[in-house]
């Protein structure tokens, strides 16, 4: 059966009213960082962010919204985004093209890395190296080499690292995973996960800004170790679709699919294997990686399926969850980047399984099926007066309006680099995460062959 409820129910029941027609109960959940205790001045963590772009600046803005935290200095190879930062902040800044500026400074706790995926590793080892906390953005690495040397690094100097996919940290998350802990789901054999696009937007195909070129940007940086070549400014905003930078569709929405699989099932390990497919099918643009993927898991208890297409978006953003006892579906709506009020969680108990035989008994003769029958009721006798079973009702949470689970998972950063204690997607699991998500499916999609990952080598290989 299809689940009854459709995206404008859940976008009702996400404004606090139960839609008409549908049983069962509805909550609003409330946000962690909502519940958080003032913090006295003393306590202000400092700290200064390396890439101010798109998702930079969308850092800033949410850590407006974080209580004792203060951005003090801003690092970007192109000048236009100082201003940037200076403007979302309403403040005068630090400002600078060297990264390693900000590492110097005393004065900073932790920093932030937004940069392209070629430039994680550098960044959070140097970051640990220095003494500082990080929170690094999604996927932890551009291969699964680099993700292991940031491991390394973070745990030698014994710094707070956490890993920018904000589902782990949304307040239907955690809802989703205290059912799933509960046992009501039951024995789970498959996980869907689908983020889905329809825009050249959420194809990457950005606008290059009016003056972008190798005077205001320094080029020559920006590749770091990639090969070197002439100022593209393609290639320096659609950085996605490109090897040499980006890790496609699997780097950008695939490692958010499987940190929140990781997070709700507990599973903080590689799958047994991976299988990929897809296409460039519509962005015929010269990109790298497709603008469609599958990819199918094999974990020891349940398998995972996810897809992201940007030619097509009749779903948004979907978790489901099937189970013997119960279905879990999580819905996602409009905000591309946080979870937010628009995004509700459902849990529909499955029919009894276990329930008296009819179809095959039309075959039966009449003197079998009779006894059969009894002999069944004899075994589950119905309940007397009073003494009726209720059946689970169907339930439906959604945030609170305005909610941002971007804002929950920075403060749940900076709550770390100051109380010492650990994250839930430490480097640990975001490495896990990216080396799932983004390389093994990736490994699958370019070799065409199933991917294994080999723990004794740490690499990726064909099955």
């Amino acid at each position: 059966m299809k689940f009854p409820m459709t995206r404008r129910d859940f976008v009702r029941l996400g404004a606090g009213s139960v839609a008409a027609g549908i049983a069962g109960k509805a909550g609003i959940l409330s946000p962690a960082f909502l519940r958080a205790a003032p913090m006295a001045a003393s306590d202000t963590v400092r700290f200064g962010i390396i890439g101010t772009g798109t998702q930079g600046c969308d850092l800033l803005r949410n850590s407006l919204s974080v209580p004792g935290i203060e951005c003090i200095a801003a690092a970007d190879v192109y000048d236009t985004r100082h201003e940037s930062a200076k403007a979302i902040l309403q403040k005068n800044i630090d400002t600078t093209r060297d990264y390693r500026r900000l590492l110097d400074r005393k004065d900073i706790d932790a920093v932030i890395v937004a940069t392209p995926d070629h430039w994680h590793r550098r960044l959070v080892v140097e970051a640990a190296q220095a003494g500082k906390d990080v929170y690094c953005e999604k996927p932890m690495s551009h291969t699964a080499e680099d993700g292991f040397a940031m491991v390394d690094a973070v745990q030698k100097n014994k710094r707070i690292c956490q890993i920018g996919s904000q589902r782990v940290s949304s307040v239907l998350y955690a809802k989703a995973k205290e059912i799933w802990d509960s046992g009501r789901l039951g024995e789970v054999d498959t996980i869907e996960a689908v983020w889905d696009r329809n825009s050249d937007s959420g194809a990457w195909v950005y606008p290059i800004p009016p003056d972008a070129s190798e005077t205001t940007i320094d080029w020559n940086t920006w590749l770091g170790d990639a090969p070197k070549r002439p100022f593209d400014g393609r290639r320096f905003v659609s950085w996605r679709c490109y090897k040499d930078y980006g890790t496609g569709l699997p780097g950008d929405l695939f490692v958010h699919l499987i940190s929140g699989i990781h997070f709700i099932t507990g599973v903080n390990a590689p799958p047994q294997r991976a299988y990929s497919t897809g296409g460039v099918y519509h962005y015929k643009d010269g990109r790298e990686f497709g603008d469609l993927q599958w990819t199918m898991y094999d974990y020891p208890k349940f398998q995972v399926v996810l897809r992201c297409n940007q030619n097509n978006q009749y779903e948004d953003q979907l978790f489901a969850f099937y189970g013997k006892k119960g279905t879990m579906f999580i819905r996602g709506e409009g905000a591309p980047q946080a979870l937010g009020a628009g995004a509700s969680l459902a849990f529909r108990p499955e029919a009894p399984f276990d329930g008296r035989e009819g179809y095959s008994l039309g075959s039966w003769p009449e003197k079998q099926k009779d006894e059969y029958i009894a002999n069944w009721e004899a075994k589950h006798p119905r309940p007397g007066p009073g003494q009726n079973k209720v059946q689970p009702e169907e339930e439906v949470y959604s945030a609170p309006e305005g909610y941002s689970d971007l804002v929950d998972h920075l403060a749940n950063f900076f709550q770390a680099v100051r109380t010492r204690k650990p994250v839930v997607e430490n480097e640990t699991f975001g490495n896990t995460a990216a080396l799932t998500g983004c390389h093994m499916s990736n490994y699958s999609y370019f070799n065409k062959t199933v991917a294994v990952w080999d723990a004794s080598s740490r690499t990726i290989k064909s099955a």
